[in-house]
């Protein structure tokens, strides 16, 4: 009995990330309250829940793919579920707008701008079964493509411009792919500087890598 419930503690310590405590750390006073009551309700409705950090945000991977991430801004928090498009919602709280994006419950301020815990278990459960049913994108997957690495000055400098980093979240592989190899590949720091302020005032106004180029063949 007690080498299983020892077995059980390991496992349970080995889906956390200690990224995610420094995430965590390194956020506004209002935000650590809401991110560990999001961390901690997502544990608790999916226990063999997996954290990782992905585009300088937490994310809780179950059965192999993303189930749920959070994140946290200059004034607010935002929540959302991969596969956020194809739930039910059976209570209407996931905003329509945002129902492919990564915060499917506004701006979060607070904790009382969340469901009831219970609501919230039952929304996390709902996209469990949708990774168990292996749903994936209608169109053609990315899955066979390495998974790309933001630096973490670039994942800073993100983190600071909410509109920045929800468009490159949205972004396209390819897109993405194009900003990070235009970023890493300067030789020097002075011009890996310009280039990371460069994007992020791209990405605030919703621009791709290429966007002169695009615009000149419309």
């Amino acid at each position: 009995m007690i080498q299983c419930e020892e077995s059980f503690k390991a496992l349970h310590m080995a889906a956390k990330d200690k990224r995610v405590d420094t995430f965590i750390e390194n956020a506004q006073a209002f935000a650590k309250p809401i991110l560990k009551h999001l961390r901690t309700l997502v544990h608790k409705a999916c226990p063999e829940a997996q954290e990782t950090i992905k585009w300088g945000m937490p994310h809780f991977e179950y059965r192999g793919k993303i189930l749920c991430s959070m994140a946290a801004f200059k004034a607010h928090c935002a929540f959302g579920f991969r596969w956020g498009a194809l739930m039910k919602d059976a209570k209407g709280l996931i905003e329509q707008a945002n129902k492919s994006g990564m915060g499917h419950f506004g701006k979060i301020k607070s904790l009382d701008d969340l469901p009831a815990d219970k609501i919230l278990v039952e929304y996390i459960r709902e996209a469990m079964l949708l990774n168990e049913q292996g749903v994936t994108k209608p169109k053609a997957t990315e899955t066979a493509r390495p998974e790309l690495t933001v630096p973490d000055y670039f994942a800073q400098a993100l983190r600071k411009d909410t509109k920045a980093q929800v468009t490159f979240v949205a972004l396209s592989y390819s897109h993405r792919k194009e900003y990070l190899e235009w970023i890493t590949s300067a030789k020097t720091e002075a011009t890996r500087s310009r280039r990371v302020a460069t994007a992020v005032e791209w990405l605030h106004e919703g621009k791709g890598m290429n966007w002169k180029y695009e615009k000149k063949k419309m």
